[in-house]
């Protein structure tokens, strides 16, 4: 008896003093936990509201509340560090950088972006639009402005809010990519950073009139604590990025030295959360537009 319970403590120090990490790291053995395990790090991580998701287009719900948003501050430049902090790439972002709009009830204020990764170009985003995983997602974090810190909005059903992009192989490079790919070969090593000089938030994004079809859903974060307080916008324009820029990413390595690849949590149950999509009062004003062109090339009177 005393060593069956020896034995079913030692169980519990090793899953206790274990970490979670990502499906690409788990080996034989190894003192990580993945994804499937990431309840037993996190309470939260066995949620009915998890994020990532996949978004199957037909099936989601136009919401003309989802009007395009307001950027504040996203063109000024400003000074920031780079980091590999072993399970991702991250830019410290300046408050001054702003989002509203969109359906948000207040303005949030950036905080930090980050990368989700796959490789050598393969599948590598968190979200999946029908079915289809692009090769990287972006995800810029903010908060709502009366919030200090990340902690104290996700005490906020809706504190955080984390806007999505995703990434395209591309037949060109981006230019406006250069810089942060020129960083990233300082960044190799797990815990090292260096600075980006003279950057902004429009360079990491599209064109903001290319920003006005995206997704809305309530979710999560998708890592541990994995908090159900994040309201999600999830960009239709993807971020084009060339072979060479894509393969850029694969050359960085997690904490435990293994490439860092595959870093996405797989996409979760939506337990009948609904899904919108914006841009319904497009679609219907082309909609008229089609017919009456079609009246009008029949020959058949307009209705009055």
């Amino acid at each position: 008896m005393h060593l069956f319970i020896s034995f079913f403590f030692a169980i519990i120090v090793k899953i206790q003093g274990a970490d979670w990490c990502y499906q690409s790291q788990v080996t034989c053995g190894g003192n990580c936990i993945g994804p499937d395990g990431w309840p037993t790090v996190a309470g939260a991580c066995g949620g009915k509201a998890q994020s990532p998701i996949n978004i199957v287009t037909r099936r989601t719900l136009p919401d003309e509340r989802l009007t395009p948003f307001t950027f504040a501050g996203y063109q000024e430049a400003f000074h920031s560090l780079i980091t590999n902090n072993g399970r991702t790439v991250q830019v410290d972002l300046p408050a001054t950088a702003k989002v509203q709009g969109g359906d948000l009830a207040v303005p949030y204020k950036a905080i930090q972006l980050h990368l989700h990764l796959g490789k050598d170009g393969g599948p590598g985003s968190e979200h999946t639009i029908d079915g289809e995983r692009y090769p990287m997602e972006l995800h810029i974090v903010n908060i709502k402005e009366e919030y200090n810190s990340l902690d104290e909005a996700l005490k906020d059903l809706a504190g955080v809010g984390v806007l999505g992009f995703f990434y395209e192989q591309s037949g060109s490079s981006n230019k406006k990519y250069e810089s942060i790919i020129n960083a990233l070969n300082s960044i190799n090593m797990p815990s090292s950073n260096t600075t980006l000089s003279d950057v902004s938030l429009d360079m990491f994004i599209p064109s903001q009139s290319n920003m006005t079809s995206y997704f809305r859903y309530q979710g999560s974060l998708t890592t541990p604590p994995c908090e159900e307080a994040v309201v999600w916008t999830v960009f239709k324009n993807t971020i084009p990025l060339s072979r060479q820029q894509l393969d850029a990413f694969s050359r960085l390595q997690f904490a435990d030295g293994k490439p860092m690849v595959g870093t996405y949590r797989p996409v979760q149950p939506l337990n009948g959360r609904p899904v919108y999509r914006s841009g319904s009062q497009v679609i219907l004003v082309s909609t008229l537009l089609l017919i009456t062109s079609v009246i009008s090339a029949i020959g058949l009177p307009l209705p009055k």
